[in-house]
């Protein structure tokens, strides 16, 4: 049962690729469901980990891995679709693509990233997700209106910046106080 985490991991991971192909066919209420599949996942593999220390190192990569590749892709085949605002899903890409590389040079020049998800990335995260998800009920059912949506849209890219900002600090003066490390 310890590993239970990282299946869910796993079949969210798997509910990508049905998550944009229905999109792209149009099923947009099978597309929802999937992408609501993914996002309960999310939160029931963390609570599992946490409640009962099911927590390992495979799950520390892949649970975010699982988080970023699905918001990452569903942003862009939205945004390719005209469901989501261009701006917005580049500052989502954006943010994880600086996010990623500074967790790189950080890992190659000082050694390893020890910490844990900021409350500013986990509220991000949240924002992401339910903005997906109204956009795609949107896209469904035609609610809620669009005036909520686009307060959503920029909404989501506050937090999105906010949690941009707070990683680069971080990384930035971790950096400042450890020695480079030698390997």
């Amino acid at each position: 049962m310890r590993h239970l985490p990282n299946l869910i991991c796993l079949i969210r991971l798997a509910l990508i690729w049905p998550v944009v192909v229905t999109l792209h066919a149009g099923e947009h209420v099978v597309a929802l469901g999937l992408f609501v599949a993914a996002a309960v996942s999310d939160g029931l593999d963390g609570y599992l980990a946490k409640r009962f220390n099911w927590t390992s190192e495979l799950g520390k990569i892949l649970d975010p891995t699982a988080d970023k590749l699905l918001l990452v892709t569903v942003f862009v085949e939205c945004a390719w679709l005209g469901l989501v605002p261009w701006w917005l899903t580049a500052a989502v890409v954006a943010r994880d693509v600086l996010i990623g590389l500074g967790a790189l040079t950080f890992r190659l020049w000082f050694g390893p990233l020890r910490g844990r998800p900021t409350a500013i990335s986990k509220i991000n995260t949240a924002a992401q997700l339910a903005y997906v998800m109204l956009v795609l009920l949107d896209a469904a059912a035609g609610v809620p209106p669009r005036e909520m949506l686009d307060a959503c849209a920029v909404l989501t890219l506050a937090t999105t910046v906010v949690s941009g900002l707070h990683y680069v600090l971080t990384f930035t003066r971790r950096a400042w106080v450890q020695p480079v490390h030698s390997s």
